[in-house]
């Protein structure tokens, strides 16, 4: 049972000297109930925190992402913060941390410091709670993602039609920054880089179940359902960490809707898991600025259907394995792109069913493939196609970037 412990207290002083300016910008923008539940929530008042957040919430969605005042990204926020103050009080550390990670997902720029400063802190408080719950536990078995004694051709026998028959993605060891600019950015042309990830603690530390339900089970995070985003039935939830680590291992091959933490900027939000990578050298060459980090887990059977993305891209395979198919960037017509602007950077073909006959340019049409193996790093030019498929559970990481003096 939670107790209220004044041990449990949060200071949130970014909050406290911002709170007077920022309720009057809410108040101008017509929120007077919102104003009103802020002043309860400040002392203490769960129901009001709560009755200010859902408020909140609902300008959030009250029409386009863009078009939503950044006021109330703000205001969202700090209600994240009454709320989560009042549970840690009442030592009720995991609902905590779900207020402040929707903060973090959700909220605006503003009270980002207070809001990083505070899961820290509960973050620790529930690790303590957590590891005094399993002292009296058995010994763990086998708690890792990605097993040694792994089937080889199985893995190989769900890959579409054709694959690993064509030209092979070059692999490279050594690979000086002057010869990534020279020999690949430049041409625009893929490229594996097998050695540049070996110093990252996330190569040792990411196949530990235990070591990612220790820094970040409790925390909240946005996966998406479905076999994948070209799916009507496809969808996006809200679990914590923990659980969706569960429904990894529960997932098999064969799962008609895994669950999948797809391009998610992970590492803004978890800070212990930033601490375990590091941005490849590479994405500096040519002078340009890192749009993007983002982090791609899931099962095995996750796809993500052909595409292209506007950035150079490198794609970091932490744990397991990938298969990867590219396309030339000047293949656009050959691989019927949608014609809605909400899709047009993704192909109508499905190259896991295949139909010639619909889209007869397909036929024969080149390719390069890979195995993204433990440890590889692939880069991916600016609109070249990929399609991308998890042969094993994986955690992997893209970095984008753009070039010198581009948007």
């Amino acid at each position: 049972m939670s107790t209220a412990n004044s041990d449990n207290h949060l200071q949130t002083p970014i909050l406290d000297s911002e709170s007077a300016q920022l309720l009057q910008a809410v108040s101008q923008h017509g929120g007077y109930a919102y104003v009103s539940m802020a002043a309860r929530a400040a002392a203490g008042d769960l129901r009001a925190a709560e009755a200010a957040r859902e408020m909140a919430w609902e300008q959030l969605h009250s029409g386009p992402w863009h078009s939503v005042l950044p006021v109330w990204r703000d205001a969202y926020s700090m209600a994240c913060l009454h709320v989560a103050k009042v549970h840690a009080i009442a030592g009720e550390f995991s609902d905590a941390l779900r207020a402040l990670d929707m903060g973090l997902i959700m909220g605006g720029p503003l009270l980002k410091p207070d809001l990083h400063s505070l899961v820290a802190i509960v973050s620790a408080k529930a690790r303590a709670a957590r590891v005094s719950e399993k002292q009296q536990q058995c010994p763990k078995s086998d708690r890792r993602l990605v097993p040694d004694d792994l089937d080889s051709k199985e893995l190989l026998g769900v890959l579409p039609t054709k694959s690993l028959s064509c030209k092979m993605v070059l692999k490279r060891s050594g690979l000086s920054l002057e010869g990534f600019l020279r020999e690949y950015l430049l041409p625009g042309y893929p490229v594996i880089i097998s050695d540049g990830m070996g110093h990252w603690p996330a190569r040792t530390k990411w196949n530990d179940m235990d070591y990612l339900t220790r820094v970040a089970g409790d925390r909240t995070v946005p996966v998406e359902v479905g076999k994948n985003y070209l799916y009507p039935e496809w969808k996006q939830e809200l679990i914590t960490f923990s659980q969706f680590l569960e429904r990894i291992k529960a997932n098999g091959p064969s799962s008609t809707a895994p669950t999948y933490l797809a391009q998610h900027p992970l590492f803004d939000q978890i800070n212990e898991l930033r601490d375990d990578i590091c941005i490849p050298d590479y994405c500096f060459a040519g002078g340009g600025d890192l749009r993007s980090l983002n982090a791609w887990f899931g099962p095995a059977g996750t796809v993500t259907p052909l595409h292209h993305d506007p950035h150079h891209n490198v794609l970091a395979q932490v744990v397991g394995k990938k298969y990867i198919r590219l396309y030339l960037a000047s293949l656009s017509e050959e691989l019927y792109p949608y014609t809605e602007t909400m899709l047009c950077n993704s192909s109508q073909v499905d190259l896991d069913n295949l139909d010639e006959k619909e889209f007869p340019k397909m036929r024969d049409l080149e390719f390069l493939d890979c195995i993204l193996e433990e440890g590889d790093m692939l880069y991916i030019p600016p609109k070249w196609w990929h399609y991308v498929r998890s042969l094993t559970t994986s955690l992997s990481v893209s970095f984008w970037w753009s070039e010198y003096g581009s948007s």
